[in-house]
């Protein structure tokens, strides 16, 4: 896997898009059928050739996280803004804790390879690969002492459908964190080089 800025900002940017869907899904109720596709499909790329492969080759399936990204590391002055970053740097958290759980990525491994079947037979955002997915969440990332708490509108996030697609997303969030990881991104990232990654993001969105 490439260790460059260009395939570090890719990765990052599919962590914010998980973490803005499951942040307009608490608040709305609904997201962006397209971008929610994006991020559970990359869920079974599990043999890329390239970074933006992993989303699907276009980077158009990736811009609602390039703009999260450039938006909310740039400034953090709307709410909103602070519940994404809370999700990123939790998801982020939480891949460190799960890479030394070699026993868990097994777990997680299987299931999302069993699940390949109903994603071909249904597609990526039917209720039976979202209930699929949320429940691997559940399974296992769920079960670490740091949880990811939703904000939101408690009526909106008690129906299952979308309590179901905020962990499918989260396990998304935690798919692309391994990317980011793997590409070489760091915590320190965040701080040290965020203006490099803010302006890639910007330049991509071009």
């Amino acid at each position: 896997m490439s260790r460059s800025l260009h395939d570090q900002t890719l990765a990052l940017a599919g962590v914010f898009q998980a973490a803005a869907l499951v942040q307009q899904i608490a608040h709305r109720g609904s997201c962006d059928d397209a971008a929610l596709e994006t991020c559970l499909r990359s869920l079974f790329a599990t043999d890329p050739a390239s970074t933006l492969d992993v989303y699907g080759g276009d980077l158009h399936d990736i811009q609602e996280g390039l703009q999260a990204l450039s938006t909310v590391l740039a400034q953090q002055s709307r709410s909103q803004d602070v519940e994404v970053l809370r999700y990123v740097l939790n998801l982020i958290h939480l891949e460190s804790k799960l890479k030394r759980r070699s026993d868990m990525l097994d777990v997680i491994a299987n299931r999302i390879d069993q699940a390949r079947h109903t994603a071909a037979h249904f597609g990526y955002t039917h209720p039976n690969l979202v209930g699929n997915l949320a429940s691997i969440y559940t399974d296992t990332i769920s079960t670490f002492r740091l949880r990811i708490q939703v904000s939101g509108n408690p009526d909106i996030l008690q129906r299952q459908e979308n309590a179901e697609k905020v962990r499918a997303l989260l396990l998304a969030g935690i798919r692309s964190a391994v990317l980011w990881r793997q590409s070489g991104g760091h915590r320190w990232q965040l701080i040290f080089s965020r203006r490099k990654v803010i302006q890639h993001a910007r330049d991509l969105l071009r």
